[in-house]
């Protein structure tokens, strides 16, 4: 009986677990995400990322919330090389949703 018990428990012990997080980046390089604008917000008066426009200004200030972003440039967000792939992947589809300005995103 003791055996059935310790085969029940190295089952259960082998399975995944799914509370394990996500291992970070750890290649020593920043991640990168690259943003290809629409026509209309592609005027070097606009600057892309860094521009004026009051809708610009809220979408910079919610992604410096994210964690571990290292700076916004007008075409790119750079990410600390500790970053964890999930926080990349979350600002790039929050970014693809920004139909009035991004035509496409790039995760290097």
């Amino acid at each position: 009986m003791s055996d059935a018990g310790a085969t029940a428990r190295s089952d259960a012990g082998g399975a995944p677990d799914a509370a394990v997080p996500a291992t970070p980046s750890v290649s020593g390089t920043p991640r990168t995400i690259r943003l290809a604008f629409r026509s209309e917000w592609t005027k070097t008066d606009l600057r892309g990322l860094l521009g004026s426009d009051s809708r610009v200004r809220t979408l910079r200030k919610v992604l410096v919330t994210y964690p571990a972003v290292r700076h916004i440039l007008p075409d790119r967000i750079s990410f600390e090389p500790t970053v964890d792939s999930r926080t990349v992947d979350t600002v790039a589809r929050f970014l693809e949703r920004q139909q009035w300005l991004v035509k496409s995103v790039d995760v290097d």
